[in-house]
């Protein structure tokens, strides 16, 4: 899977795992250890933690790099659907906290190798 750089109103918080093929969005977080400091799933407009061990923060972003919507997914927990949402971003427990994302932020990628 290809790995870019997170960039959060245009700061770079995080190298991020782009999951854009059918089997990299099923696999998602599931069995990764450690986790990867973000994984970006595209196409996707809601997760679920079935499987997961850990908490992870969860953001709905659409088509233009907007926040729409910030939540903590708990092991077995399900996200909503979210209006307008085309990814989502996800990350361990307090990342999006550290970065600063919150709704309304802008995710952009920047680069990174394949």
């Amino acid at each position: 899977m290809p790995v870019r750089t997170l960039v959060v109103d245009g700061r770079d918080v995080a190298p991020v795992v782009v999951a854009d093929s059918y089997l990299a969005r099923l696999r998602g977080m599931l069995g990764r250890r450690p986790l990867p400091p973000a994984l970006l799933l595209v196409p996707a407009r809601s997760v679920h933690g079935v499987g997961m061990r850990e908490p992870l923060d969860v953001a709905a972003i659409d088509a233009a790099g907007s926040v729409l919507d910030v939540r903590v997914l708990r092991p077995f927990g399900l996200t909503p659907t979210i209006r307008g949402g085309t990814q989502v971003l996800e990350a361990p427990v307090g990342s999006f906290g550290r970065w600063g994302l919150a709704v309304g932020s802008v995710v952009t990628l920047g680069a990174g190798s394949s």
